[in-house]
């Protein structure tokens, strides 16, 4: 840990020395805590401040050819055979993405704790974990799974799965890890405390998962293991189908350096992020993107041009994750009401937005590969998201879509 002396050197530098301004009325404790956290900031996200991220600035975007259900099909058992073995030989491991909580829905939990079932009790995680243990039995193998949560979920998380024994997973091949934090700031770049000990931040975006494993140590577990590819997925969506052989199969006989599962769009108005080519490399474009005529446009055969909505389920090689992993990311700020602690010590809860909050995007890790497969998948069979109480992408959709699946609620 840093010394005062240290951490106060590095806030002067930039601008952020307010961070110590109630440092002497702190208890011993909470001023260890305070120190540990200036140690972890990355300082240099700041930097998107500016206005200079010319990475974030869109490209050429082009229509991208997808593997389609038919194509699938011809190709199952040649995908199936590769997609098995590499399973079997350890070389896949899933990452799950469970680092919220279930506020929308009216929880004050992880999300994943949320009960689906109506007539017994169905946890989101009992669901992941039973989709998973689908290829673990299929393959005779245990996959390692690695369980990304945040400082907010950890605790509650790691006690809740042990509670319930992993719902029958094999403990030696659960592993967790934090996402990492990112600072939040007013509009003229300062920091805002969230209590006197306590610096105000959130988890660093979807694309920081990566980095985030990396700096857990788990990846070297992972490769120690022989795992060579990383299936990634949300914890959202309860009919996720995680390390599937042919989705495995079909990138790596593509010899793709990535795959992403995807839904065919419902409507040319469908609100979602689409896969694309940005200046010749694989890209997401999301809806409010696209103009009216790539929303329209059409291929030869009438299918739409940009089809292939994303489902957060992903494998990626770990070699190049790494390769990327060293290059310097993009950074979004996104603008939001941040509760936060005025000069005077009290406490503030804002009514309108009055600061940013940094992201990295996993879009900004899918357009450093050379290339990436869309894996259609069937939407009723492979994508049911909670993301709200009831309408759209609910707990009341997600249970018709898994009892239409052979799931009993």
């Amino acid at each position: 840990m840093i010394t005062y002396d240290e951490a106060h050197k590095i806030l002067l530098s930039c601008g952020q020395e307010h961070i110590l301004n109630f440092f002497s009325e702190l208890s011993e404790a909470e001023q260890s805590s305070l120190l540990t956290q200036i140690e972890k900031i990355d300082f240099s996200l700041l930097d998107a401040l500016d206005g200079s991220n010319e990475a974030l600035k869109r490209g050429r975007i082009e229509p991208i050819e997808a593997v389609t259900i038919p194509d699938i099909e011809k190709n199952s058992d040649e995908y199936h055979k590769l997609g098995i073995e590499a399973v079997r030989a350890g070389k896949v491991a899933a990452v799950l993405l469970a680092g919220g909580q279930g506020t929308r829905l009216g929880f004050d939990k992880p999300k994943g704790m949320f009960n689906v079932g109506i007539t017994h009790e169905l946890y989101i995680f009992e669901c992941v974990i039973n989709n998973l243990m689908k290829t673990v039995n299929e393959a005779g193998a245990w996959i390692q799974l690695c369980v990304m949560t945040s400082e907010k979920n950890h605790d509650d998380t790691v006690s809740f799965l042990r509670e319930k024994n992993y719902f029958g997973y094999d403990p030696d091949h659960i592993h967790f890890f934090m996402q990492d934090m990112a600072p939040s700031v007013d509009y003229s770049g300062k920091i805002y405390m969230e209590s006197r000990s306590r610096i105000s931040s959130s988890p660093n975006g979807n694309g920081g998962w990566f980095s985030s494993l990396v700096r857990s140590g788990l990846l070297d577990t992972l490769k120690s293991s022989g795992a060579e590819w990383l299936n990634v997925f949300g914890v959202d969506n309860v009919l996720a189908k995680t390390a599937d052989p042919l989705f495995i199969g079909a990138v790596l006989k593509s010899g793709a350096q990535s795959g992403s599962k995807v839904v065919a769009k419902t409507a040319p108005e469908e609100r979602v992020g689409v896969m694309c080519l940005e200046d010749g490399r694989p890209s997401i474009v999301e809806y409010y993107e696209m103009t009216d005529d790539m929303i329209t446009l059409r291929t030869a055969d009438g299918t739409l041009a940009y089809n292939y909505g994303v489902i957060l389920n992903y494998l990626f090689s770990i070699s190049k994750l790494e390769e990327i992993n060293k290059q310097r990311m993009p950074i979004h700020t996104v603008e939001k009401k941040i509760p936060y602690m005025d000069e005077n010590g009290a406490f503030i809860s804002p009514s309108e937005p009055n600061g940013h909050k940094f992201e990295a995007l996993i879009i900004d890790m899918i357009n450093r590969h050379d290339s990436c497969i869309p894996y259609e998948v069937m939407r009723d069979k492979e994508f049911a998201p909670i993301k709200n109480a009831e309408g759209v992408d609910s707990v009341v959709s997600a249970r018709e879509l898994l009892e239409k699946n052979g799931v009993t609620l």
